[in-house]
Order: structure tokens, then sequence, then C-alpha cells
């Protein structure tokens, strides 16, 4: 399914195996899922990529989604370890991807 933007509640974010559980549900990880923070990458990384499998959501190539980050300033606040990841991570999917000569795939909007 082509989306342009995914909701993610970070009210629902409380450690690690939560972020896991939360991203895993609203984009469709494959079962193999890792459930660490290199396995999201690579799941994020494959966006416009359906034949792939690694997501069940995607963006059409040469587009982005967007992740709409809900009650973010308590989960910056209660979670600074898996914000901080979320943050850098979602630049280092698009930088790997600029690497290799592909468009960016995320942007982040923080709402409260």
């Amino acid at each position: 399914m082509i989306v342009t933007s995914v909701k993610i509640d970070c009210a629902r974010i409380t450690d690690w195996a939560s972020f896991h559980s939360v991203f895993a549900e609203a984009f469709g990880f494959p079962d193999f899922y890792g459930k660490n923070i290199s396995a999201w990458i690579d799941c994020l990384t494959s966006l416009d990529a359906p034949e792939e499998g690694m997501t069940k959501l995607h963006c059409a190539p040469g587009t982005v989604i967007t992740l709409q980050l809900d009650h973010v300033r308590e989960f910056r606040r209660t979670c600074p370890e898996q914000y901080a990841a979320l943050i850098e991570c979602s630049a280092f999917v698009n930088w790997r991807r600029n690497e290799t000569k592909q468009d960016s795939v995320l942007a982040l909007s923080f709402r409260d």
C-alpha cells in the first residue's frame, strides 16, 4: 500500500521493546524483523521497494513518507535514548540512500 504519512503515537513507546512493537505494527515489518535499530534502519531504507518485502507500507519512488510523531515532547522527556535514536536513525536512512544515489524516503513531523 502506497502512503504519504504514518502516524506514530509516541505515548505508546516506553522502552526499546515498545519502540520496535509500535513501528513494526505501523509499517508492517516482516516476521523476521530483528527488533533492533539496525533492523529498523534496514526496513525503512526499503520504503520505496515493495519487492524487498521489508514493509507493508510504501512510498512511490521519488517521494517520502512523513512520520507524524504525536506526543513527541513527552516521548523526548521519558525516553530520551529512543527519541535520539529515532532522529539520528531517520537521518541515517536518508543518508544511506543518498550515498547510493537514491532519493530520501523519510521526513519527520512533530506534534504534541
